[in-house]
């Protein structure tokens, strides 16, 4: 009699998962020059709901067929809290976080500070969503956030520097480390599309509230902001529309970890951004993205 002993293999990552996971870097990282370049028409305030009413108008098609269908409206309304919370923790919070920033920050060194983000999927998801976590990454996490720090504090001016709007960023991270893990938790069962759409659901009613008393549509039909409405439509449908069901389906292939592991890649083209639209880049900068991307490499490696 002979006993075979079990063979764990551990689970690969579709290539799938990678190429949304690029596709997510490119726009997400392309987000804080089209903030900027809303910010040349729109407040803050009308940048971050603006962003979320055109999220929720290209939604609006989708929640329109699923409503008809009874299976999703008795699982949206058993999840109701849970989008609730995402919606408001992971997309309104944070919008009207970067968009008031955006306006004092330069955009390299936005989408660099948004590299903390995976630092608070892994530190919550420990402490409050029981996620077991490999010594490899905890050390790749600490590595690209080593790397994200030298562009956090070299970005603006090549000096050692932070401020309350950079504080501010750091914020809006936390919230999407806790967004992250509640989606994760609570909103993984559902198809993407249902889940990415039903928080804009929710989301884009409250934003669309912060809207009606400014000059908001005046300025959307003023034939002269033709580039910044174009910018601000960008960002709603695909920064915070398309690819939201795009990270959600990405932490459905692989994990809440992997799909934050974007922010790693984000500073990388958002830096790329910054220098076409002459901001000064640093020889420290370039030694930040290697670093983050060797954390990126650590943390993903089998």
């Amino acid at each position: 009699m002979t006993t075979e002993e079990p063979v764990v293999i551990e689970r690969q990552r579709p290539v799938l998962a990678w190429v949304l996971l690029c596709c997510l870097a490119l726009v997400w990282g392309s987000s804080f020059i089209l903030i900027k370049r809303s910010l040349n028409v729109f407040p803050p305030d009308q940048v971050a709901g603006g962003r979320l009413v055109f999220a929720l108008l290209f939604f609006s098609p989708f929640l329109l067929k699923q409503g008809q269908q009874l299976d999703i409206r008795v699982a949206v309304r058993h999840r109701w809290v849970a989008l609730l919370a995402s919606g408001v923790i992971g997309f309104v919070i944070p919008a009207f976080i970067f968009a008031e920033a955006g306006a004092h920050l330069n955009s390299s060194l936005a989408g660099a500070l948004n590299s903390l983000s995976p630092l608070f999927t892994l530190v919550l998801g420990g402490l409050f969503f029981g996620q077991t976590l490999r010594i490899r990454q905890v050390t790749g996490i600490l590595l690209g956030l080593s790397g994200s720090l030298l562009l956090v504090f070299f970005s603006a001016t090549g000096s050692f520097q932070i401020n309350m709007y950079a504080l501010m960023v750091v914020l809006a991270t936390l919230c999407y480390g806790l967004n992250t893990n509640l989606i994760g938790r609570y909103l993984s069962h559902l198809p993407a599309l249902v889940s990415t759409a039903w928080l804009f659901a929710f989301a884009g009613p409250i934003a669309l509230l912060t809207l009606m008393p400014t000059d908001f549509l005046n300025r959307v039909l003023d034939v002269k902001n033709s580039w910044s409405i174009a910018a601000l439509a960008t960002l709603g449908v695909f920064g915070s529309g398309l690819m939201s069901i795009f990270f959600n389906r990405v932490m459905q292939l692989a994990s809440p970890l992997f799909a934050a592991s974007v922010t790693y890649l984000i500073p990388i083209v958002a830096l790329m951004w910054g220098f076409l639209d002459g901001e000064t880049i640093y020889a420290v900068q370039f030694a930040g993205m290697g670093i983050c991307l060797m954390g990126v490499w650590l943390v993903n490696k089998s």
